[in-house]
């Protein structure tokens, strides 16, 4: 299943992304954000994935036409990006999927990897058009989440090893959110590595807790989106 490039209104200029749209023609939607690399070809294959499971999925690309060659520049630009430009900019995503003629339902999800996993949660924190926030091994320093405003109930998915967000960082962000009465579900996968959903890493890549942790993100989309 292949998508197509797409651009969308963002605070008054226009925003890319790419956009995956069911066979079916018709599904909830949901926002893919990338991780610190930009919109790199595995942020699309995740959004024809979710599109292969009935949803229309967009990834934006954050960093407008930028993409990432090493670790290097991937924390340039991620320590480079605008938080507030970004968040206008899936503002812009979501409502260019509740717009859209193939998506149903009055709110859509929103789903990241690494840097993306805290803009998920972040987006979701700021726009009470997302229905469901899914968080995968979320981090970026410059990110302050406000956990009061939230109202999208939120899928965790960690990594046991993950030296960027430990155990111990993700059982705290449960209890804010459990503090706060916000339906949380968290999981940290035992003997995997931050980035282990990504399979173009193989030196991650960990083929059964990616598939475990995708399964639970397709039913907590179609539970929370219909």
């Amino acid at each position: 299943m292949a998508g197509e490039m797409v651009e969308f209104e963002s605070n008054g200029a226009r925003g890319r992304g790419y956009l995956s749209v069911p066979e079916g023609g018709r599904g909830p939607g949901v926002v893919v954000v990338q991780e610190w690399w930009g919109l790199v070809p595995h942020i699309k294959s995740v959004a024809d994935r979710f599109a292969a499971e009935g949803f229309v999925a967009l990834a934006p690309d954050l960093y407008h036409g930028e993409v990432a060659r090493s670790p290097d520049e991937a924390g340039k630009l991620m320590m480079a990006l605008n938080i507030d430009g970004a968040e206008r900019d899936l503002r812009g995503a979501v409502q260019y999927l509740l717009n859209h003629e193939a998506t149903t339902g009055e709110t859509v999800g929103t789903i990241g990897f690494c840097m993306g996993g805290v803009l998920s949660l972040y987006a979701a924190s700021k726009n009470n058009q997302v229905g469901a926030c899914v968080v995968f091994y979320g981090i970026h320093p410059k990110v302050e989440l406000d956990l009061d405003n939230l109202s999208a109930p939120v899928l965790g998915i960690y990594a046991e090893r993950d030296a960027y967000v430990p155990p111990a960082a993700v059982r705290e962000l449960e209890t804010k959110l459990r503090e706060r009465g916000k339906p949380v579900e968290m999981h940290i996968y035992p003997e995997t590595d931050h980035a282990f959903f990504n399979d173009t890493r193989p030196e991650v890549f960990d083929a059964e807790a990616a598939a475990d942790a995708w399964r639970r993100t397709v039913e907590f989309f179609r539970a929370n989106l219909g």
